[in-house]
């Protein structure tokens, strides 16, 4: 547990700070539940006043308690999902300890060291709310249907109800799609009436049903734009510019479970043979339905959103930490097998490709901040270096595998190589993305020159950017290009180059150069009145 405690905490909530909100959402998120919070209003998002109703509330009531203990910040802003990403892992450890003994700390390990975990659990969003719901509903149901107590299965449809509360109905359908292929794959269909448990439904919808209802008396459009819209607009049609081909999931869910990816693929080739070669007899032991309901569990988010008109890499984190305990799993039951010849020469080409695949993990980390400050790899003296370190070191991890003992030194030589991964990150990327990624160092430029909240204005300015200002400053901003030029003096941030043309815009009126943020390639300007 102490182990547990340890890394959890340094993967998950090691440098939350270090970095300022990145992207349109974070900072768009955080400033939702500021303005709820000094609102006292715990029913309607709002986005500088106005209604925002893309998502349901459970993160901004997380991050309004968050706030409210640790005053607001971006590193508060991303407390909830370091929080929930920690909570998943201890109920994986306490169900494996249960249910699968001696599995325990190798599944919460490998769940936790998982890529999209950790940087999900970075992020001040949606998707670990829901991926942390999502994944203890499954293993309080799958507790229920193993041991059929009642008291799993109330869980199991109270953590559905936190899942639709924190990104919505997709956390009740993707369940239901789930449990009904396991059911219907054991031909155990007495389940499915059992799992429709009165109780457990009424408990379900005292939960979740009350914000749902207040929130459309309160905002008559909720139903249109968030269920319509924002659900099923979003799915069958590529409204949000995020279109992506069918296939794009696959090399999206093997990046998301790095380092494990290799380990992952012989799992999932292993449960293919055996299919292959027993039928329906590879399904029939109590001992192979858990591996076969993480397998449908991993399977059925990628398959659903490759199906969606709209595509984000965060959609299928619900189904990384089915794929981590699929690697626990795997791992156990290797463990266990006398080794054979066959076993030797896999051993060997297992023992190089994860040393490689660990290696350009700790080569990708240390490569993060010539990637974020040209956006593509630049070749130079400290790429060389990270190269020469993720060679050293997958060298040093595929030898440590290569004995007999080696499967045993899995987890430690691979939770070594991402802890280096993590800390290069922190370190060496993450001042770099603040500079070019973040409105902070914006905003600290603004609040040198005036301490009082000037009006701020943006001209060729991105939403990111837009977004983030609203957040750090805590005030709207008015766009030059919609023809809002505040009438008092104010502060432009523009693009790089802009000055005449903010000059013209503002005829009559002084411009004066402030400062560059050149990482971002944005000037700052004083206009009088």
């Amino acid at each position: 547990m102490l182990l547990l405690v340890v890394f959890c905490g340094f993967l998950f909530f090691y440098g939350l700070g270090s970095f300022g909100l990145v992207g349109a959402d974070e900072p768009r998120y955080a400033q939702i539940a500021r303005e709820m919070l000094e609102r006292s209003d715990w029913i309607t998002p709002t986005l500088q006043g106005k209604p925002w109703l893309e998502k349901p509330v459970l993160y901004y009531w997380q991050a309004m308690l968050s706030f409210r203990v640790a005053g607001v910040s971006d590193q508060t802003a991303r407390l909830p999902a370091a929080f929930d990403a920690t909570l998943l892992i201890a109920i994986i450890y306490l169900f494996l300890r249960r249910f699968r003994p001696g599995s325990e700390l190798d599944g919460a390990l490998i769940t936790a060291s998982c890529t999209a975990m950790v940087i999900f659990a970075h992020a001040a969003a949606t998707d670990m709310p829901l991926a942390a719901c999502f994944s203890i509903a499954l293993l309080a149901w799958y507790a229920w249907h193993d041991t059929s107590r009642k008291i799993y299965l109330a869980a199991s449809y109270f953590a559905l109800a936190l899942g639709t509360l924190a990104k919505g109905p997709v956390a009740p359908a993707l369940a239901a799609v789930i449990i009904l292929l396991f059911v219907a794959v054991k031909r155990d269909w007495q389940a499915i009436r059992r799992t429709l448990w009165i109780p457990g439904i009424l408990l379900y919808l005292t939960v979740m049903l009350p914000w749902y209802i207040a929130v459309q008396l309160r905002n008559p459009e909720f139903f249109r734009f968030f269920i319509l819209e924002h659900n099923l607009a979003r799915f069958s049609q590529n409204v949000y510019h995020h279109h992506q081909p069918f296939w794009f999931y696959l090399p999206v869910f093997l990046l998301a479970m790095m380092p494990w990816t290799i380990v992952l693929i012989l799992a999932v080739a292993e449960r293919a043979r055996l299919i292959w070669s027993e039928g329906k007899q590879a399904f029939s032991s109590p001992e192979d339905s858990w591996p076969l309901f993480l397998f449908l569990w991993m399977l059925v988010p990628v398959l659903f959103f490759s199906a969606s008109q709209s595509k984000l890499p965060g959609y299928i984190l619900p189904a990384v930490p089915a794929g981590a305990l699929l690697v626990a799993e795997y791992l156990a039951v290797r463990r266990s097998d006398a080794p054979t010849s066959d076993h030797k020469r896999l051993s060997f080409l297992f023992a190089a490709a994860h040393g490689i695949l660990c290696g350009l993990l700790i080569f990708a980390a240390f490569s993060a901040a010539s990637i974020a400050m040209n956006h593509h790899l630049l070749w130079g003296t400290a790429t060389y270096i990270a190269a020469a370190i993720g060679a050293v070191l997958a060298l040093g991890i595929a030898a440590a595998l290569l004995p007999r003992a080696g499967l045993g030194l899995l987890d430690r030589v691979t939770l070594f190589a991402v802890v280096v991964s993590v800390a290069a990150v922190i370190r060496f990327a993450a001042p770099v993305i603040d500079a070019t990624q973040s409105a902070r160092p914006i905003a600290e430029s603004i609040q040198a020159f005036s301490h009082e909240p000037v009006p701020i204005a943006l001209y060729h300015v991105n939403r990111v950017q837009e977004y983030g200002l609203e957040f750090y400053l805590n005030r709207p901003t008015q766009k030059y290009e919609d023809g809002n030029i505040p009438t008092e003096a104010h502060v432009v941030v523009a693009a790089q180059g802009t000055q005449s043309q903010v000059a013209q815009l503002v005829a009559g009126r002084r411009v004066s150069y402030l400062t560059s943020i050149r990482p971002q390639k944005l000037d700052l300007y004083w206009v009088g009145k």
